[in-house]
């Protein structure tokens, strides 16, 4: 009998692929000194009851090795955001761990060349920081690597089961998803030519991280090798106000005292409901989780629906931080969030005012740069095996409403301008 917590390794064609839990995998494996063979050499009666094993075993798994029930049970710590489940079916974000600041006269001084950032192009709070730098012409003075988008198992040769950001070269081989399906290419990906890591957790592990959640963006000293900041909405701040000595353009500011009420008034809404809001739908577990977090979602996109039709921006009427907080949601918003986290209400080209309000900000010098479709799809699509087991990519829009965010827009027309 196939027993959940049972190793094996999947062969396709002649290529061995990493280990993983039987119950929950392959059909064909081989366990210990008696194999099973393939589906193709088994008769039908015992591909029945070969099935009939794997689904039991896969209960089984679910049982007594879902990270989720762990964390929100109090017996470990979340390593990603799948484990953050609590145990009514609610995605539960828990807070950054790193939050020190660079400044001048302190441990962290504002340097060029001192500072590293590491993201991914498929997260959006990663992303927001990179569009910060970009925007403050900051990419001379901090350097950047970017992770491939297929989350790994970041320690393959153990039992530990951890999937997380790796790092790879442009030129190396695609990757497979951690179930071992697909091809997925390294293109857009920068290697970390500071400390040679392999996965992000490496980052961690090298300051000796107890925390366990090994998220994008980390903002790297390489003075005193040590991790700054890994909260995306300080690292905005400080690429925004504490590099300006050295900024390209250090008259844009997106944090204008004048306006601190007011962005921290739209924060407090567009956060809970819009960018963690999508992550509440899709990695919801039950239906009730669900509904509460689609219809706060749905009423806060109207919200703004309504706010963008009456001023430029989404603070006034100057470009501010809290744009770049909404918009990297509504870019992710049609491609992955109405087909994979099920929130399909309207899609972001449905609303008027949203699309083109999207369409400006996609267009404003830097911001392009920060988004990678490629690497978004690629990313949702196959890091998560409990929603896209077999990481098959949809393909999406095509003909006149392709890549909509890249035609031409109406908001020169709204009151306000623009300082980019």
């Amino acid at each position: 009998m196939l027993h959940a917590g049972t190793r094996c390794s999947r062969v396709v064609g002649s290529q061995p692929f990493v280990a993983c839990k039987a119950g929950a995998q392959h059909i064909g494996c081989s366990l210990g000194s008696k194999p099973f063979f393939g589906v193709d050499t088994l008769a039908y009666s015992g591909r029945r009851v070969l099935h009939r094993q794997l689904r039991s075993a896969t209960v089984t798994m679910a049982k007594v090795d879902d990270p989720s029930q762990a964390f929100h049970s109090g017996q470990a710590k979340a390593r990603s955001a799948l484990d953050e489940m609590s145990s009514t079916g609610e995605f539960k974000r828990t807070d950054s761990t790193y939050r020190d600041h660079i400044k001048k006269g302190t441990r962290f001084e504002p340097e060029a060349g001192r500072y590293h950032l590491y993201i991914a192009y498929a997260c959006p709070w990663a992303s927001r920081c990179l569009a910060v730098r970009n925007l403050k012409g900051l990419q001379d003075a901090i350097g950047l690597s970017v992770t491939h988008s297929t989350w790994q198992r970041t320690k393959p040769d153990t039992d530990d089961e951890h999937c997380g950001w790796a790092f790879a070269g442009p030129e190396d081989p695609p990757l497979h998803s951690s179930t071992g399906y697909g091809e997925f290419s390294t293109e857009g990906c920068i290697p970390d030519n500071v400390n040679g890591a392999k996965f992000v957790r490496d980052l961690y592990e090298k300051v000796d991280d107890n925390a366990g959640k090994y998220t994008v963006p980390v903002l790297w000293d390489k003075k005193e090798n040590t991790i700054v900041s890994n909260e995306s909405s300080e690292i905005m701040r400080m690429f925004n106000s504490e590099f300006n000595d050295i900024a390209k353009t250090p008259d844009l500011d997106l944090y204008p005292k004048d306006l601190w009420s007011v962005i921290e008034e739209v924060n407090s809404w567009v956060y809970p409901t819009i960018n963690n809001g999508v992550y509440r739908c899709g990695f919801a577990t039950t239906q009730k989780a669900y509904d509460t977090a689609f219809g706060e979602l749905c009423a806060s996109l109207d919200r703004a629906e309504e706010i963008l039709g009456k001023q430029r921006f989404i603070a006034g009427s100057r470009f501010t931080e809290a744009d770049l907080r909404l918009f990297v949601t509504l870019i992710r918003f049609d491609e992955v969030y109405a087909v994979y986290f099920k929130t399909n209400r309207r899609l972001i080209r449905e609303y008027p005012n949203l699309k083109n309000y999207t369409a400006e900000i996609y267009q404003m010098p830097g911001i392009a740069d920060s988004v990678n479709m490629q690497h978004i799809k690629m990313h949702y699509y196959t890091s998560h095996p409990k929603l896209n087991y077999y990481a098959v990519i949809p393909k999406g829009l095509e003909g006149t409403d392709a890549e909509w965010w890249k035609k031409p827009h109406n908001r020169d027309s709204h009151l306000g301008s623009v300082d980019v």
